[in-house]
């Protein structure tokens, strides 16, 4: 039986000195010919949403625009986006959300699959999901949602336009009302 030296990550002991090969058959409890399995990558302890390589395809990165930063232009992505700073011109995410954070701010046409607003966005804001005013978010200008989330103490200046995820929301139409009838009183 070979002398071992201490435990890899995986758990099974190492063989002693260099170069020793490990047929599986060395270690304690180990049945020859059996290949040790790989570890499984446990998740973050933070939650972290990051991913890489092929994953970055399917949205689930977060970009950050920090307090300190002002962008003037159009921004569009593939990605979800957190906006602390500045932003003036167009932002264009139609797969994604916004979140315009506490210290943000956007002078903007907004379009995304979902927003949701903590700080303050003077422009049209248009979601295909919904949009979320949370009780310190400010929106001057339009709002275009199937479903609009508006907290108690948040601003709204400018029209509010509901419907159908891809649909423009049309007008109800109104019943006419039938004239008031005269009644005389005969006596």
């Amino acid at each position: 039986m070979a002398l071992f030296r201490g435990r890899e990550r995986s758990g099974g002991p190492r063989p002693a000195g260099p170069g020793a090969a490990d047929s599986g058959a060395d270690r304690i409890g180990a049945q020859p010919g059996l290949e040790p399995q790989a570890e499984t990558p446990r998740p973050s302890a933070r939650g972290d949403r990051r991913r890489s390589g092929a994953d970055n395809q399917e949205g689930d990165d977060v970009a950050n625009i920090g307090k300190s930063i002002s962008i003037k232009g159009d921004l569009t992505g593939n990605e979800d986006l957190v906006v602390e700073g500045k932003v003036e011109g167009k932002i264009d995410l139609p797969s994604n959300q916004l979140t315009i954070g506490a210290n943000g701010s956007a002078r903007a046409e907004v379009t995304a699959k979902s927003v949701v607003i903590v700080g303050r966005v003077s422009g049209n804001v248009s979601a295909t999901e919904r949009i979320e005013i949370q009780a310190t978010g400010i929106v001057e200008g339009d709002v275009s949602a199937p479903r609009l989330i508006v907290a108690e103490g948040a601003v709204v200046n400018g029209s509010v336009s509901m419907g159908k995820a891809g649909e423009a929301a049309k007008p109800v139409p109104q019943e006419p009302r039938p004239a008031a009838a005269t009644v005389a009183a005969s006596g």
